[in-house]
C-alpha cells in the first residue's frame, strides 16, 4: 500500500521545512558573527563572512603577488631606458669589436636567462627579462643599421628588420610557450613589413591599401587559429585597424577611379565574409561590413556607365538585390531546397548551426543578418536622399508667396533635383510590399504616400495634374484607413503571436517527485523548442499535459493568452492610423494649392467634405472623432468661399456661417454619441467665431446671439444634450436682449433685469413643485436678487416718485407671499428692500427734522432709547431668539 504524500502535498512539505532550516541558519550565523567580535575585536571587521578569525596582526595593503609585478615591471623599464641611453649615447665610443661583444652578449644573455628563471618557477621575473631582451633585439637592429648599413634606405630596412624581427619573436615564442609576452609582440611586429615594403618600394595609396588587406587577412587567419588570447587580440586589432583602412580606400577610390578601388573592395569583402563564417561571435558585423564593400563595389562600377541622377538609384537597386537574394537564399534553406545557394559546411563545424539530417549545415544566420542589414542600410540612406522632394510637394503649397485666388501659382521648389528619386521611392514600396511583415507593410504604405506626394515636384506636373492627385491620394489613404483589408493581405499567418504554451520547468510536482507519466514522457527538450512547438494534436505528435502551468499571477490554464498580449493591436489598426495620417497631411496640402484658383478652392473643400464626412459615418475608433472635426472645418470654409465669392459683408458673412453649428447640431442628433459631440464642439467654435465677427455691429451681434440661442433651444430638445443646450439658450436670448436693449438706448436696468427674473421664478417654481423640500434661496433668491437689488440701487439715486413707489409695492408683495407660504428667501429679500426703499423715502424729512429740533434733543432722545433698550434686554434678547428660530424653520 502506497502511503506515500500527492506530489502537490508533498512539495508544500518540503518548501516549509527549507524555510525552517533557512531561518535558523541565519540566526546561527548572526550568532557566530556576534561571538566573533567579542573573541577578536581588531578583526571583526577584516574577518571575511563565513570565515574563522585569524589571530591579531596588521592588515596588509597589498597582495605579494601585486608588489612582485610592481618591482619586476619598474626593474624592467629602468633596465630599458639604461639600454636605450647607452645604445644612444655611449655606442659610438666603442670600438667594432666591443660593439660586437656587447651586442651579443647583453642581447644573449638577456633572452637566455628566461630559460633558467622559468626552471626554477620565477615566471614573473622572466616575463620581465624576455620583454627586456625583445627591446635589445629593436636596438641592436637600430644600431646595426646606424653602423653597418648606414646607406641603405631607412623604410626598406625598417621593412625587413620588422619582419626578421617578427619571425625570430615567433620563434622564441614557440620555443619558451610559458612567456606571454614574445608572440603578441610578435604579432604587432608582423604588422609592419607589408606596408613598409610598399612605401619603400614607392607604391601609391592604392599599392599601400593592397598590402594594408593582405596584412589584414593574415591577422584574421591569426586571429580564427591561434589559441592564446593575447594573440588575437593583438592581430584582431590589427585585423580591423588595417583592414578597415583598406577597405576606406577602396571607398574613396570607387568614387575616383571604380576599376581601382572595385577590386580591393570585392577582396576585403571576401576576407571579412571568410571571418564572418569562421567567428559566429562577429558573424553579423563582420557580414555586414562585407556587404556594405560589395555594394560599395558594384555601385561604382554601375555608375561609370549610367548618367548622374541614376548615382543613388544605382546603389539603391544593388542593395535591393542583394537583401532580395539573402531574403530568397534564407526562404530556400528554410524550406529544404536542394537546390538552393546556400553554401555548407562539414556538421559540427565553428559556425554553430545544426543541420538536417543527411545534409550540411546551411549559411549562419548572423552572416544572412549582417548582409540583409548592408542591403537595408544602403536602401534606406537611398530613400533619405529621395525624401526632399516629398516634403517640397507637400510643404510647398503651405508657404504661400502668392494671394488667394489670384490665379498664380508659387515657384516650384527643387527644381533641378533629380527625378530618379521618384524611382527610388517606387523601388522601395515594391520590395518592402514583398515582405509578408507588419513593420515591412507600414514603411511600404508611408513610401507609396510619399510617392504620390513627391511626383508632381520630380516631374514638374501641371497645376490641375498636382491638385488632382492630391486629391485622389487624399480619397485613397482615408478609404485604406476606413477599409485596411487589402494592406493586410498574407499578414495574418506572419504576425499573428503564436498560441502554443511556453514550457515550464515543473508542471503540478511531476519534476520534482520523480515520477513518470505521459507528460514526463512527452516534454520537450530544453534544447529542442522547435519540436515542442510543432507538437500537438494537429502535428500529430501527443496531447499537451492539461495540466495547469504557472503564470505571472498563479497557475492558468496551457495555452491561455496573456492580458497585456491580447490588448496588442492587430496590423489592420496600425495600418489604417498610418494611412489616415496621410490623408490628413494631403487634405491640408490640397487646401493650400487649391486657394491659388477659386474654382479649385470649391472643388477640394467639396471633394474633402464628402471624405471626412464619409469617413465619420463609416469609419472606426477616434478616425471618426477626427474625421467629423475635419469635415465641420471644411464645410466652414465652403461658407467662407461661398461669401468671398458673393463679396459678402463681414457681419452677413458672420450670419452665414451660423448655418454651420445648425447643420452639426441637426446632424448631431442622428450621430453616434462621440462623433456627435465632437461636431457639435466644432460648430459652437464656429459660431463663436461668428459672434467675434459680428462685434462691431450690435445690431448684427444681437441677431447672431438670437440666432444661436434658437440653434441651442432646438439641441435642448434631445436628452443628452438637455441640461447645458438649455443654459446656452437661455444665456444667448438674454445677451441678445440685452444687446438690443443697449442698441435702443434703453438704460432703465428693469428692461435688463426682468427678462432674467421672470424665466428664473419660473424655473424656481417648477423646481419647488418637484423637491419641496429645496431651499428657497436655491429657488428663488437668484431671480429675485437680480431685479431687486439692482432697482434698489436705482431708487436710491432717482429723484422721481415712481420707481421708490413701483419697488416699494414689488417688495410688499414679496414680503407678504415669504410671510404667507413660510419662505425665508422671499421674507428677507422682500422685507429688507422694502426697508430699504421706505428709509430713502423718509430720509428728506427726517434731514428737515433733525434741522428743526434744538441741538441737545438727539442726544437726549438717544439716551432715553439706550436705558429703554437696557431695562427689557433680556426680553429683547428672547424675542431675537425667538424670531431667529422662526426664521431657520422656514424654507
Amino acid at each position: 500500500m502506497d502511503n506515500s504524500l500527492p506530489p502537490a502535498d508533498e512539495l508544500v512539505l518540503v518548501d516549509r521545512e527549507l524555510a525552517q532550516l533557512d531561518a535558523r541558519r541565519s540566526q546561527l550565523l548572526a550568532r557566530r558573527a556576534w561571538l566573533i567580535q567579542v573573541l577578536y575585536p581588531p578583526l571583526a571587521a577584516a574577518a571575511p563572512f563565513g570565515r574563522p578569525a585569524p589571530t591579531a596582526g596588521p592588515v596588509a595593503d597589498s597582495t605579494p603577488r601585486s608588489a612582485q609585478n610592481v618591482l619586476l615591471t619598474l626593474g624592467g623599464t629602468l633596465l630599458t631606458i639604461a639600454a636605450v641611453a647607452f645604445t644612444l649615447v655611449s655606442w659610438g665610443s666603442m670600438g667594432i669589436g666591443a660593439r660586437a661583444t656587447v651586442l651579443a652578449v647583453v642581447t644573449g644573455a638577456t633572452l637566455a636567462a628566461p630559460v633558467a628563471l622559468l626552471r626554477r618557477g620565477l615566471g614573473s621575473t622572466a616575463e620581465s627579462v624576455a620583454a627586456l631582451g625583445l627591446v635589445l633585439t629593436v636596438l641592436d637592429a637600430y644600431a646595426l643599421h646606424r653602423v653597418a648599413l648606414a646607406e641603405t634606405d631607412g623604410l626598406g630596412y625598417a621593412a625587413v628588420a620588422s619582419a626578421v624581427l617578427a619571425g625570430a619573436w615567433t620563434a622564441y615564442g614557440s620555443a619558451l610557450s610559458r612567456l606571454r609576452v614574445p608572440l603578441p609582440v610578435a604579432v604587432v611586429a608582423a604588422q609592419l613589413p607589408l606596408p613598409l615594403g610598399v612605401l619603400a618600394a614607392g607604391g601609391g595609396s592604392t599599392a599601400f591599401a593592397w598590402a594594408a588587406l593582405v596584412t589584414a587577412a593574415a591577422d584574421a587567419a591569426v586571429t580564427l587559429w591561434a589559441r592564446p588570447a593575447a594573440v588575437r587580440v593583438a592581430a584582431g586589432t590589427g585585423a580591423a585597424v588595417l583592414g578597415g583602412w583598406a577597405l576606406l580606400t577602396g571607398g574613396w577610390l570607387s568614387l575616383a577611379a571604380p576599376w581601382s578601388g572595385a577590386p580591393l573592395l570585392l577582396a576585403g569583402a571576401a576576407v571579412a565574409l571568410y571571418a564572418a563564417w569562421r567567428a559566429p561571435a562577429f558573424a553579423v558585423a563582420a557580414s555586414a561590413l562585407a556587404g556594405l564593400a560589395a555594394l560599395t563595389a558594384a555601385g561604382g562600377l554601375l555608375r561609370t556607365a549610367l548618367p548622374a541622377d541614376w548615382a543613388v538609384p544605382d546603389y539603391v537597386l544593388c542593395a535591393l538585390a542583394l537583401a532580395s537574394a539573402v531574403r530568397a537564399w534564407a526562404v530556400a534553406g528554410a524550406t529544404g531546397d536542394p537546390g538552393a545557394p546556400d553554401a555548407t559546411v562539414p556538421d559540427g563545424s565553428p559556425s554553430g548551426t545544426s543541420g538536417t539530417a543527411g545534409a550540411g549545415v546551411r549559411v549562419p544566420r548572423g552572416i544572412r543578418l549582417g548582409l540583409a542589414g548592408a542591403g537595408a542600410g544602403v536602401a534606406a540612406l537611398g530613400v533619405v536622399w529621395a525624401l526632399p522632394p516629398v516634403v517640397a510637394g507637400l510643404l510647398g503649397p503651405v508657404a504661400r508667396t502668392t494671394d488667394v485666388w489670384s490665379g498664380e501659382h508659387t515657384a516650384r521648389a527643387l527644381s533641378s533635383y533629380p527625378a530618379t528619386a521618384a524611382l527610388v521611392l517606387a523601388v522601395a514600396v515594391a520590395a518592402l510590399a514583398a515582405l509578408p511583415r507588419l513593420w515591412a507593410r507600414c514603411g511600404a504604405l508611408a513610401l507609396a504616400w510619399a510617392l504620390l506626394t513627391a511626383l508632381p515636384v520630380s516631374f514638374g506636373l501641371p497645376y490641375a495634374v498636382t491638385l488632382t492627385l492630391q486629391l485622389f491620394t487624399t480619397a485613397a489613404a482615408l478609404g485604406l484607413a476606413v477599409r485596411p483589408g487589402p494592406l493586410t493581405r498574407g499578414l495574418r499567418a506572419a504576425t499573428a503571436p503564436a498560441a502554443t504554451p511556453v514550457a515550464t520547468p515543473v508542471a503540478e510536482g511531476r519534476a520534482t517527485s520523480g515520477t513518470s507519466g505521459p507528460a514526463a514522457a512527452t516534454a520537450p527538450e530544453p534544447s529542442a523548442p522547435s519540436a515542442a512547438a510543432s507538437s500537438g494534436p494537429a502535428a500529430g505528435g501527443p496531447a499537451p499535459d492539461p495540466a495547469r502551468t504557472a503564470g505571472p499571477w498563479g497557475p492558468r490554464p496551457v495555452g491561455a493568452t496573456s492580458p497585456r498580449r491580447s490588448r496588442t493591436p492587430g496590423p489592420g489598426p496600425v495600418l489604417g492610423w498610418i494611412a489616415y495620417a496621410g490623408g490628413l497631411a494631403s487634405a491640408v496640402s490640397a487646401v493650400a494649392l487649391a486657394l491659388d484658383v477659386r474654382g479649385a478652392t470649391f472643388t477640394a473643400l467639396g471633394v474633402l467634405l464628402a471624405l471626412f464626412a464619409g469617413v465619420a459615418a463609416v469609419g472606426a475608433d477616434a478616425r471618426r472623432v477626427v474625421s467629423a472635426v475635419a469635415a465641420v472645418l471644411a464645410a466652414t470654409g465652403l461658407v467662407c468661399a461661398v461669401a468671398a465669392a458673393g463679396r459678402f459683408e463681414d457681419h452677413w458673412t458672420a450670419l452665414a456661417l451660423l448655418l454651420v453649428p445648425a447643420a452639426t447640431a441637426a446632424v448631431g442628433s442622428r450621430a453616434p454619441r462621440p462623433v456627435a459631440l465632437a461636431a457639435e464642439i466644432t460648430g459652437g467654435a464656429v459660431g463663436l467665431v461668428a459672434l467675434g465677427i459680428t462685434a462691431s455691429r450690435p445690431a448684427f451681434l444681437a441677431l447672431a446671439l438670437a440666432l444661436g440661442g434658437v440653434i441651442a433651444a432646438a439641441t435642448a430638445v434631445r436628452p443628452e444634450r438637455r441640461r447645458f443646450a438649455s443654459w446656452t439658450a437661455a444665456a444667448l436670448f438674454l445677451l441678445a436682449t440685452w444687446v438690443r436693449l443697449a442698441v435702443w438706448d434703453v438704460t432703465t436696468p428693469e428692461a435688463y433685469t426682468l427678462p432674467v427674473t421672470v424665466p428664473a421664478l419660473a424655473v424656481g417654481f417648477l423646481r419647488r413643485r418637484r423637491d419641496p423640500e429645496a431651499s428657497s434661496w436655491t429657488a428663488y433668491g437668484p431671480g429675485l436678487a437680480v431685479t431687486l437689488l439692482p432697482s434698489l440701487c436705482a431708487a436710491w439715486t432717482d429723484p422721481e416718485w415712481a420707481r421708490p413707489l413701483a419697488l416699494g409695492v414689488a417688495a410688499l408683495v414679496v414680503t407678504l407671499l415669504g410671510a404667507r407660504f413660510r419662505l425665508q428667501a422671499l421674507l428677507l429679500l422682500g422685507g429688507t428692500v422694502l426697508a430699504m426703499d421706505a428709509l430713502h423715502e423718509l430720509a428728506p424729512y427726517v434731514v428737515q427734522a433733525v434741522g428743526a429740533l434744538p441741538r441737545w434733543l438727539p442726544p437726549a432722545l438717544a439716551g432715553l432709547l439706550l436705558l429703554a433698550v437696557g431695562a427689557t434686554y433680556e426680553q429683547r434678547r428672547r424675542d431675537a431668539r425667538r424670531l431667529r428660530e422662526r426664521l431657520a424653520r422656514m424654507r
